[in-house]
């Protein structure tokens, strides 16, 4: 896909800071690729950037809306619709990682006809993927794991494939959801792959490479969690990892989105994915432990990560308060 740049980003009604993780994701990672964002009056997300309307954008440079919200289902909303088709009356292509398919809404297909503008669907897969083989693979490849969704999972990736690419390290960060893909250009969403396929499509993103090399595989929803368990585990066993980073956010109370179900007990987590790994590669280990202390005041998190360290005889680190040096550090 060739999403032309620089991006605003839509943040629509996003009821809340993770409801806009697909934008932050951007902002953080290419912050170079954004003029602006666009907000709706219901918005309780805000990025801390300049709140534009598109004809201002138009003027700051924009080639591309982006829709930054990765709501519950990955639906287009009707409220965003005719912010959307203004987008392509004045210039703008659209890009969105939905389940929800741009180019499915009779309205933008038209106004994107008629107008010669593009609609990028990030989210839907357009190779044809093989089934996995288990064949073990040359190179090596990391992949980040969770004790629930959204706990930090692709931003801990992307500071690992950053740490390391600062140190010299032959390395590439691979995809697996849609900001990743916004972010990086490439990548397969994984969890739009029909079932049987999506350990192939591992393979198929991180294949045979140099002995040297590192893929840094972004992790996708949690064993633990009965909505996307098993994206999890077909991700799991398709990148063949050597090393496991377990990702985790210490005060929920629930899992994301299901109120039911407890967060399980770190070193359950562990366990269970150590396990399932076992099955493609049986030397695979856990090489850290990522957590996001966000909500957590400084003396909070040092003891939490002090403890939790002390506990798992393992290097544990919050990858944006501390950064992932010493995760890396083991690694070599």
């Amino acid at each position: 896909m060739d999403i032309q740049k620089p991006y605003l980003l839509f943040l629509g009604d996003a009821a809340d800071s993770l409801a806009a993780k697909v934008a932050q994701g951007i902002h953080d990672w290419r912050p170079e690729n954004v003029v602006g964002q666009l907000r709706l009056k219901n918005c309780n997300a805000d990025l801390g950037l300049q709140d534009m309307n598109i004809p201002a954008a138009v003027e700051a440079g924009a080639k591309t809306l982006v829709v930054g919200v990765a709501n519950r289902g990955g639906v287009i909303s009707d409220l965003w619709i005719e912010v959307l088709q203004q987008a392509l009356l004045d210039g703008l292509d659209l890009a969105a990682g939905l389940h929800n398919k741009l180019a499915d809404v009779p309205q933008l297909r038209a106004a994107a006809d008629r107008l010669g503008r593009k609609l990028f669907d990030v989210r839907h897969p357009t190779g044809v993927f093989p089934v996995a083989s288990g064949i073990k693979r040359s190179g090596k490849r990391l992949l980040t794991v969770g004790t629930d969704c959204s706990c930090g999972k692709m931003y801990t990736s992307l500071a690992i494939e950053k740490e390391m690419r600062s140190r010299g390290i032959n390395v590439d960060f691979r995809a697996t959801g849609q900001t990743g893909i916004l972010i990086t250009g490439a990548g397969v969403s994984i969890d739009a792959v029909v079932s049987d396929f999506i350990s192939g499509a591992v393979e198929t993103l991180t294949p045979e490479n140099d002995s040297d090399h590192w893929d840094v595989i972004e992790g996708q929803g949690s064993l633990f969690h009965a909505s996307f368990a098993g994206v999890t585990l077909g991700l799991i066993h398709g990148a063949q990892p050597d090393a496991l980073i377990l990702c985790h956010e210490p005060t929920r109370t629930h899992m994301r989105g299901l109120p039911t179900y407890s967060l399980p007990e770190i070193g359950e987590c562990m366990e269970a994915n150590l396990k399932a790994a076992q099955l493609t590669n049986p030397n695979v280990k856990f090489a850290g432990i990522s957590v996001n202390t966000s909500k957590l005041s400084i003396p909070e998190s040092n003891k939490f990560l002090e403890e939790t360290e002390n506990r798992f005889g393992m290097v544990t680190v919050d990858p944006v308060r501390q950064g992932v040096s010493r995760i890396v550090e083991g690694l070599l």
